[in-house]
């Protein structure tokens, strides 16, 4: 186990040796969409390239949701075959969001620096396919 304070250092050079040995600017929050981000997420348990609806006008958020529903073939088909829909994904504090997402396939925990490579190379895969799909139906995701 580790101490709060050794994790934190983990995760920090977790995060860092991301983006030493992979600079990129990634489109992650400039959307142009408030609320309506794609995240990296890498924890003890999971890694994830995620699409997060967190809206809080639940009609605005439910508006996006519905776009996004209406392109999962499409996304599934031409992108992400394994991407995972969740209109009721549970963060860790305890807040419901939508989340579109796809996992990691491996065992993977940001405490084992032997997981971190290969979950690198996910990321960048995913990612990439995610940003060539928002750049291509952005429009369509905007109005």
């Amino acid at each position: 186990m580790f101490t709060k304070e050794e994790s934190t250092i983990i995760r920090q050079e977790f995060w860092t040796s991301f983006g030493k040995s992979f600079p990129r600017k990634w489109l992650l929050y400039n959307t142009k969409i408030k609320n309506f981000a794609f995240k990296f997420v890498a924890d003890r348990k999971q890694a994830l390239v995620c699409l997060d609806i967190d809206m809080k006008n639940n009609e605005l958020r439910g508006h996006y949701w519905d776009k996004m529903l209406s392109l999962k073939n499409i996304l599934k088909t031409q992108y992400i075959n394994l991407i995972i829909y969740d209109n009721e994904y549970l963060l860790e504090n305890g807040k419901s969001i939508y989340r579109i997402y796809i996992q990691f396939p491996d065992k993977f925990s940001i405490h084992n620096k032997k997981t971190w490579y290969a979950c690198y190379q996910f990321f960048i895969k995913q990612m990439t396919q995610f940003e060539l799909f928002f750049e291509e139906y952005e429009d369509f995701i905007k109005n």
